[in-house]
């Protein structure tokens, strides 16, 4: 069994958002592509999304290094790819005092995937460097096959996704494109 993880897709993160990713918003079409090929293989279809509450520690009111972005119930939370209605969707960094980049971390992720018989993941979405990369190391640790679409991911700074991906791949992680599929 495979599993499509999205990372972050969520409108904080498109240009306009509180804390964008440079043309986050040019890879919404390849992973609507995505999700409609994994649904016709039968893969399990997840989507990770902050889901900050008002104080959380991250936000530079609070003494983080970002700003205020992806808050519960907020316009800016809202994720921007059309997700079929069985899709898992994974909260995170949802305490106020603790940090997740990864959709592995505080989450029931791991879980979730072995109890459905999940040994190979895709992994696509925002940003490269920060979640992307975080819930790929995580997904490895965790025992799977690990895939990443560099087709279907933004960074916010070119040379750290460069860094970001040759570490993954390094760390065991295949990168391929979508075409790949």
């Amino acid at each position: 069994m495979e599993a499509l993880i999205i990372v972050d897709m969520q409108r904080d993160f498109m240009p306009g958002g509180a804390l964008p990713v440079p043309e986050g918003d040019k890879i919404i079409p390849t992973i609507e592509e995505l999700i409609k090929k994994f649904e016709q293989r039968g893969a399990l279809i997840v989507a990770t999304r902050d889901w900050h509450p008002p104080n959380h520690i991250s936000f530079k009111e609070q003494g983080g290094p970002w700003p205020r972005h992806c808050v519960q119930n907020t316009e800016g939370a809202e994720i921007v790819v059309s997700l079929p209605k069985d899709t898992i969707i994974i909260s995170k960094a949802d305490k106020p005092d603790k940090e997740a980049y990864s959709g592995f971390e505080g989450t029931e992720l791991a879980e979730i995937l072995k109890e459905k018989g999940v040994k190979r993941v895709y992994i696509c979405g925002v940003a490269t460097e920060y979640c992307v990369r975080a819930t790929a190391l995580d997904a490895i640790k965790n025992g799977f096959e690990v895939y990443l679409i560099k087709d279907a991911v933004k960074g916010i700074k070119r040379e750290d996704e460069e860094k970001a991906l040759k570490e993954l791949e390094e760390k065991g992680a295949k990168i391929i494109s979508s075409a790949e599929l």
